[in-house]
């Protein structure tokens, strides 16, 4: 225990700004790890998600970025007759949400409601953990009782087979709904143009549409049901005809693509900005590695004498390479345990906005991808790790040791 409390005051930190630097080098190096790993694994699940969407045939809309979308420029019937058309010529699949709702529940949370068409539902299908799928048959009446999906943020206050009486947003009129089935903790749908970017539906609401359903609802439904609306098994000249008929009745244009074409758009970003976090980790733990080792040298060339001593009365080149390790370890689990509270509080930070589109639940806060980015951090810290030790000992034996240090 001296030893090692030899080495680490009078080795480690005798230079305090050395040490300082290295421990937030190694921070930052930890961090764009993490980043990276994280932001991969929800990738290859946005990937997983959606390769049932990137069929032949099926094309997703986007409102050109150039249209000028003045919303009391249309009216209902222009929109109507767009989807009017849709109806006749196409297969579609619909979903949007984002509209939020003042609807009671325990956390006191603001509540999204989606609303999902049944082609979209087999396409990309909401996972639940009681109660029954969708369904989409239904017909307004004045006894009309709607099926939903609630998350699992709101099932206390609204349990299975329970009735919700709520002014929707889209039909805009009071309407009855009730529990269907309850979604599975953490549900989430990625964006089509960007993999890694999810939303959560803790503390959402789903809604069966149908033709009759949409028919009813209000011009600013309509228009976001056109965005990133799927066109299924089509072809590109019934596209362009369906382009000039959103024109004609709108004044928008619409781009049409294919998932493809939306990955390979993706891709191009996403790899250029993963080969500058990689380049900028290497940087990074190449410095690690340069200071440690110059800085442990330095200071046992300065402390020579009492390091000549400790080998003469015991210390060997084993036991040294154990305090380094040890010393390396304690570093690197100040940084995962620092790493692990700012995720913690970046997800806790979510209840606390009330944020319903990113709020999770998890251990400790943390969700799989969270764990899983830890988990590379670790492995990244071992390798490093194992790479400063060996090269600083290498190093070190190199240093002449001789009786003549003690005169």
């Amino acid at each position: 225990m001296k030893i090692f409390k030899f080495f680490i005051t009078k080795i480690f930190l005798r230079k305090v700004v050395i040490t300082s630097s290295v421990l937030l080098l190694l921070f930052l190096a930890n961090y764009l790890v993490f980043i990276a790993a994280r932001s991969n694994l929800s990738v290859l699940q946005g990937y997983k998600e959606i390769k049932r969407i990137n069929q032949k045939g099926n094309f997703i809309a986007n409102l050109n970025p150039d249209s000028d979308m003045d919303m009391g420029a249309f009216k209902k019937n222009d929109t109507q007759n767009v989807y009017n058309y849709l109806n006749n010529n196409f297969k579609y699949a619909l979903f949007t949400d984002g509209f939020i709702v003042s609807l009671p529940n325990d956390y006191d949370m603001e509540v999204s409601f989606g609303y999902v068409n049944e082609e979209y539902y087999k396409l990309n299908p909401f996972e639940i953990s009681q109660g029954k799928n969708l369904y989409f048959d239904y017909h307004f009446d004045s006894d009309i009782e709607i099926p939903v999906l609630i998350g699992k943020g709101l099932s206390k206050t609204y349990p299975l087979g329970s009735t919700i009486r709520i002014d929707d947003p889209v039909l805009e009129k009071p309407i009855t709904l009730k529990v269907q089935g309850i979604l599975k903790p953490n549900v989430y749908h990625s964006n089509f143009h960007a993999l890694s970017s999810k939303q959560y539906y803790n503390f959402s609401v789903i809604l069966p549409v149908n033709e009759e359903f949409i028919k009813n609802s209000n011009i600013s439904f309509q228009l976001n049901g056109l965005f990133d609306i799927i066109l299924l098994q089509t072809s590109k000249d019934k596209i362009e005809d369906l382009g000039k008929v959103i024109q004609d009745n709108l004044g928008l244009k619409f781009n049409f693509y294919t998932q493809q074409e939306n990955y390979d758009y993706f891709n191009k970003y996403y790899f250029n900005s993963l080969k500058i976090i990689a380049i900028a980790t290497t940087v990074l733990f190449l410095i690690i590695t340069f200071l440690s080792v110059w800085n442990s040298l330095v200071s046992i060339r300065l402390m020579i004498k009492d390091f000549t001593i400790n080998l003469f009365v015991g210390l060997s080149y084993s036991k040294l390479r154990k305090i380094f390790y040890g010393y390396y370890g304690i570093l690197f689990f100040i940084n995962l345990i620092a790493l692990f509270f700012i995720t913690a509080y970046s997800r806790y930070g979510n209840w606390l906005r009330k944020d319903a589109s990113f709020v999770t639940y998890g251990l400790f806060g943390l969700i799989g991808m969270d764990w899983f980015a830890l988990l590379v951090v670790l492995l990244s810290d071992i390798i490093i790790g194992i790479i400063i030790v060996e090269i600083m000992l290498w190093r070190i034996k190199k240093v002449p040791i001789s009786l003549g240090v003690l005169q």
